[in-house]
Formats: C-alpha cells, sequence, structure tokens
C-alpha cells in the first residue's frame, strides 16, 4: 500500500504492517528528540490499541486504520485544545467521505455518525517532545464485527470503499494540518469545535475520572478546551454519555 494521498500531506509517514500500538511506537520515537514534527506512523493491523481511561482497542486486521501523528507545540498554555481540534479534524475527514449522513464530535474525542461512534482519539504528552495524537478510524467493519452496539464504520454507512484507506487518511492529516496550523498561529478554535459538537446542550452523565458520575446538561466549552456543565462546573476528563431526551 503505497498511500500517495497522505504522503503528499505528510512526508514523514511511516506504514508499519503491524504493530502493538502506533501511538507507543510514536511516543518512543519523539522521545529521542530527532523525530521532526508531523511524523506520522500508520497500521491497519493494530495489536494492542489502547483508549481513553486505559481500554484496549484491537480491531480484525485490515478493517481499520490506526494512526499517530507528533505535534511539537511552543508552550503548553493551550495543549488541552490539542485532542479536540484532532476530534474535529476527524469528524470533517468523515464528514468528506459520508455525504449524506450526521457526523459530529462527540466531547472531548469520539467522531460519530448519527450517533454512532466511527472513531476515537487518544493524545499523550511526550515531556520536552511534544504531543502524540493517536487515532483509530472504523474503515470496512461489517456489524458483527464492532466493538460495542453503539459503534459504526465508514462502509456501514455508505462509504466507498475504493482507495478507502488512503482517502480517509489523507483527508484527516489534511485537516488536523490546516486546523494545528491555525491554531499554532494563535488563532481561536473554540467556535469550530463547538459548532461541530453535538455534545453541547445536551443531557449527559460524565463517568470522573475518580469514579464519581456527574449529572447536568453540558452547556459549552470554555477556554482551556473543558466541558462546562450546568453553567457552571468545567470538567477537564471524563467519560461522557449523551443521555436520552426526556
Amino acid at each position: 500500500m503505497r498511500l500517495p494521498l497522505s504522503r503528499a500531506i505528510a512526508p514523514h509517514l511511516d506504514l508499519l504492517d503491524e504493530t502493538g500500538s502506533t501511538n507507543a511506537v510514536l511516543v518512543e520515537r519523539a522521545r529521542s528528540g530527532t523525530e521532526p514534527e508531523f511524523s506520522v506512523v500508520v497500521t491497519t493491523n493494530q495489536t494492542a490499541g489502547r483508549g481513553r481511561l486505559g481500554r484496549t482497542w484491537v480491531a480484525p486486521p485490515g478493517k481499520t486504520v490506526a494512526v499517530s501523528v507528533l505535534l511539537t507545540p511552543t508552550g503548553t498554555d493551550r495543549i488541552g485544545w490539542l485532542p479536540l481540534l484532532a476530534g474535529l479534524a476527524m469528524s470533517r475527514a468523515v464528514g468528506d467521505l459520508v455525504t449524506d449522513h450526521e457526523v459530529t464530535l462527540k466531547w472531548p474525542n469520539d467522531v460519530q455518525v448519527d450517533g454512532l461512534k466511527v472513531s476515537g482519539l487518544l493524545a499523550e504528552l511526550v515531556p520536552g517532545a511534544g504531543v502524540v495524537i493517536g487515532a483509530g478510524l472504523n474503515l470496512t467493519m461489517e456489524a458483527d464485527e464492532l466493538p460495542t452496539p453503539v459503534s459504526t464504520s465508514l462502509t456501514l454507512v455508505g462509504a466507498d470503499t475504493e482507495g478507502i484507506v488512503d482517502r480517509a487518511l489523507a483527508a484527516y492529516l489534511r485537516h488536523l494540518r490546516d486546523l494545528y496550523d491555525a491554531w499554532a498561529a494563535g488563532a481561536d478554535i473554540r467556535a469550530e469545535v463547538s459548532a461541530g459538537c453535538s455534545t453541547i446542550g445536551r443531557r449527559v452523565r460524565v463517568e470522573l475520572p475518580g469514579g464519581d458520575d456527574l449529572y447536568g446538561t453540558a452547556t459549552g466549552i470554555d477556554a482551556e478546551g473543558r466541558l462546562v456543565i450546568d453553567g457552571g462546573r468545567a470538567v477537564a476528563a471524563g467519560d461522557v454519555t449523551h443521555l436520552r431526551h426526556e
């Protein structure tokens, strides 16, 4: 697989036949201090992927794509926006491929098609080197291969399978590059993220890292990228469930 569209956007792209985790590979490389910004590691056979809150992420070989990108922003005061920025990039990439469905971002960085998860992202800080953003995207999984009943894949929502790995990857890298460059130049992307985030305005349950649950209405995203509940409490991390409208 040559990935010409993707390599045109990210010349430092390494396609691996198989790996445990693209994030683990790129984090280790980033620690060397010699890896250039926007280095990319990709595979369609990730055997020990990691999700948020320590979850594992494994999929049938060849039916998903896992991609990790190294970003090296100046300073750390705004890096909390990077996972959201990457989630917005992935949602726009999926929207490019699936034009007749609703594609949205569920805070902080799950991408959904018609309310079903098609992609998840994980950011890892590499002290002194930058931030590695990992993403997994369900490409051609059948319904009985999906990890949860609330998941989907691109082909299940009608995406064209021809060259889907390169087209999906290139779309994500292009949107990520554009959004990151704007953010690095000082642009305030909060309005763009908020506009694409389906969590805002919804009743939610937030499973907090300490194990407590927080219920309320998500009313916005603050200047640091945190989810604001009931117009007051700001949540920096947590597993969000959209509750049914009563």
